[in-house]
This record gives structure tokens, C-alpha cells and sequence, in this order.
């Protein structure tokens, strides 16, 4: 008796909007769109396998459920930063000061969340974020604010780290790096928004415009020495 090997998925209805990606990055950027423009609890599976050109069944070989897919859209919205973070400290007490770090974390912050697909930081705050299966996101977020917080206190004024404690500056910090997503909602931002909104993080820690400045060309320096990572702005 001849038996045959089972087909993973189906054939596509239609040809892939984008071939040279592959379908698990098609769905992931299909989903983005529908996620933003229409909320997740209006957004279906067999919308998103529709959006792409497979089918429903082909799109449930690389997710589980549409939750799935928001998971991962939500990483890749803050986990680089993550790593940049983890690497930008390491550095730190070799190569730069805390204020020049801060500036080059918050710089590389704007430019993760100025690329993700579709905006999806926009979806940060939406009610479906906080159920249980999205705990993973929001540990890291809050690692990544704890950083901000770290890296705030020491290069902040005196005046500055005595009014505001380090779990208060990370939190004001954070939310000044991502007025970017309100930005997006408008236009694409650009290199002029990465310097003003990194600067402005080292001036809500008291510092000078010298020492902004100081910083900023310190922290294009770091940014740049980092393999693959090149300069924010032009020096």
C-alpha cells in the first residue's frame, strides 16, 4: 500500500504581496497592518491569511492564534533595544559616560520604534496587552524602563536625582523616547526627531547644553563603534 506524505499548508490563493519574504514574515507584517488599523479583538486569523494570499490552515502552521502573532510583533518592538541596552552598558565604564549612554540607548530606542512594522507600538496600551500572555513583553518593557531609570540617575543632576528616583526618571524617560509612536500617527520621523528626542531625555536629567552636547557626540561615537550599528547622525 502506497502511502503519501501529508502537505504542510495549502497551495496560496493568490501570488505573495512581497516573495522574496518569507510566509512567517508576511503574516507577521500582514498582521501588524490589520492589528493597528483595526484593533486585535476585529482582526481574524482568516482575515490575516486572506491579507497574505494562503490559507486559514497554511497561516496556522506557523501561529497557533492570533495572539501568538501580537507576541512576537511586541518583541521585536523592544528587544533589540534590549540587547542594544545590554551592550551600550557593558561599554559604558570604558568608553563612555552614563549621560553619552543614555543618549545612545534612547537613540537606538527611537530607531527600533520608528521601524516596526505598521506602528505597531501604538498597540502598547490597548486592553488585550495586559492579559496574561503578554506577561513576557511586559517584563522586558519594564527591564528595559529599569534602565532607562539605571542610567538616568547617574547622569543625572543633583538637583534632579534628589527629586526624582530612579524608578520615576526610567518611567518619565521611556514615555519621552516613545512620542515617537504619536509621531508616526502623522508622518515617518526622521533624524532630526532621533537627535531632539534623545536630547531632550539628557535635559529632563538636568543636564546643560553643553553637556548635551558633549553627550550626543559621545553617544553617536558609542552607537557607531558597535558592530553593525552605524552613527545616528552624521558627526
Amino acid at each position: 500500500m502506497t502511502t503519501t506524505r501529508p502537505r504542510q499548508g495549502r497551495p496560496r490563493h493568490t501570488p505573495p504581496s512581497d516573495p522574496g519574504a518569507s510566509a512567517r514574515e508576511q503574516i507577521l507584517d500582514a498582521a501588524g497592518a490589520l492589528f493597528v488599523d483595526h484593533g486585535i479583538t476585529s482582526t481574524s486569523t482568516r482575515m490575516i491569511a486572506e491579507r497574505v494570499g494562503i490559507r486559514q490552515a497554511s497561516l496556522y502552521y506557523h501561529f497557533a492564534t492570533k495572539e501568538e502573532i501580537l507576541a512576537e510583533l511586541l518583541a521585536t518592538s523592544v528587544r533589540p533595544s534590549l540587547q542594544m541596552v545590554d551592550r551600550i552598558r557593558a561599554l559604558v565604564p570604558e568608553r563612555a559616560d552614563a549621560a553619552a549612554a543614555l543618549y545612545a540607548v534612547a537613540a537606538m530606542d527611537v530607531r527600533t520604534l520608528s521601524r516596526t512594522p505598521f506602528n505597531i507600538g501604538t498597540l502598547y496600551l490597548l486592553p488585550e496587552v495586559r492579559a496574561e500572555r503578554f506577561d513576557a513583553f511586559r517584563a522586558e518593557r519594564g527591564r528595559l524602563q529599569s534602565s532607562y531609570g539605571t542610567l538616568g540617575a547617574l547622569a543625572a543632576t543633583e538637583d534632579v536625582a534628589r527629586g526624582l528616583p530612579a524608578e520615576r526618571l526610567g518611567e518619565l524617560l521611556i514615555q519621552l523616547v516613545e512620542v515617537v509612536i504619536q509621531i508616526r500617527r502623522s508622518r515617518e520621523p526622521d533624524a532630526a526627531d532621533t537627535e531632539a528626542i534623545a536630547s531632550s531625555c539628557l535635559r529632563l536629567c538636568g543636564l546643560g547644553e553643553p553637556a548635551v552636547a558633549a553627550a550626543r557626540q559621545e553617544g553617536r561615537t558609542l552607537l557607531s563603534s558597535l558592530a553593525g550599528i552605524s552613527p545616528v547622525l552624521p558627526a
